[in-house]
Order: structure tokens, then C-alpha cells, then sequence
């Protein structure tokens, strides 16, 4: 087994980029406190071609040295947004023809693995603050809320890593059904 070179991956241009199809899904981010973890779901978000980042009240948004330390370029390629607060957010998501999930452990939340998602259905999905995750009334205004399965004390995750869970989770799917 060998390493591959940079050259091998055959990595897009940022316009290439840009000018490619996206999977229906947006992230939003809701009063994320670091702006490395916003930097680091751009990373992630480049790496699974998803159409957008949506950025809601005090969350850092580029250009900002900590975003671009971790994401790394891809707050140049991932299209993003800054709405003042989710209900904007949320209408503009609805008007486009998003189905809206919280990101969140709650009464009734689906686990992550059990989602069942429709043939082309777009998908916005909502990640809190690092200490009180998703506001109340934003898991209220949501079409349901999404739960990752944890087994260990903490049932806890980073916001960066949950964020690299799910959007693997929903990607997996979609590429699966191209598969077969």
C-alpha cells in the first residue's frame, strides 16, 4: 500500500467546484462559540460536496483567521449564509423545499442510522452551541430532531465531529442509492 500523492486525488479547483452538483444538504450552524469548529464543518462540508453553510446569530463567519486555520480553503468553496437567527433561517430552508432536523437528543428524536431519507428529499440539519446544543425553540421549529447513537458516559461529541457523523451518515445514504 502507498500513500497518493496530491496530484493522484485529482482534487478540484475551487471554480470546479463551485460549478459542480451538490448534494441537497445544508448545515447550519446555530451560536457556535469556536470558530474552529466553524472552520472545521467547511472542511467537512468540501469534502462531502453538500450545497451549503448556513450561520445563525454570534457564530464567526469568514474571513476569520480561526476559520480558515481549519477549514483549510473550503470557506472559499462551500457556499454560506449568515441569517441573525434560525427562524430566518429556517423560513429561507422551508422556501427552498428543505425537510429541517435538529441535531439534538430529544423526546421522539430519530437515531441517526434509522432516518429514512426519500430518493432526491433535501436536507438541512442543525448543529448548537458546544455547551447548550439547540435552542429549544429551534428544535420547535424543526421537522424533527436527529440523534447520534452514543455508548460511553459523556453522550456528548464535539460540534466538529458530530457534524462529520452525520453528514457521513446522510452522504452514505445517497451514494449508496446511485450505487445500486
Amino acid at each position: 500500500m502507498r500513500k497518493l500523492s496530491m496530484d493522484e486525488l485529482g482534487r478540484m479547483t475551487v471554480d470546479e467546484f463551485k460549478q459542480s452538483e451538490k448534494l441537497p444538504i445544508i448545515v447550519v450552524l446555530e451560536n457556535i462559540r469556536s470558530a474552529y469548529n466553524v472552520g472545521s464543518v467547511f472542511r467537512t462540508g468540501d469534502a462531502f460536496l453538500i450545497e451549503a453553510v448556513y450561520i445563525i446569530g454570534y457564530s464567526a463567519v469568514p474571513p476569520h483567521k480561526e476559520i480558515k486555520k481549519t477549514a483549510l480553503g473550503a470557506e472559499e468553496s462551500v457556499n454560506w449564509k449568515h441569517f441573525p437567527n434560525a427562524t430566518e433561517a429556517i423560513a429561507d430552508l422551508r422556501e427552498r423545499g428543505y425537510k429541517v432536523f435538529s441535531v439534538e437528543q430529544a423526546e421522539g428524536s430519530t437515531s441517526l442510522e434509522k432516518l429514512e431519507q426519500q430518493d432526491g428529499e433535501k436536507i438541512a440539519v442543525i448543529f448548537g452551541n458546544e455547551v447548550t446544543g439547540v435552542e429549544q425553540s429551534t428544535i420547535a421549529a424543526s421537522d424533527g430532531c436527529i440523534e447520534i447513537p452514543q455508548l460511553g458516559m459523556k453522550h456528548s461529541l464535539n460540534i466538529a465531529t458530530a457534524a462529520g457523523v452525520v453528514l457521513w451518515e446522510l452522504v452514505r445514504k445517497v451514494v449508496g442509492k446511485e450505487d445500486k
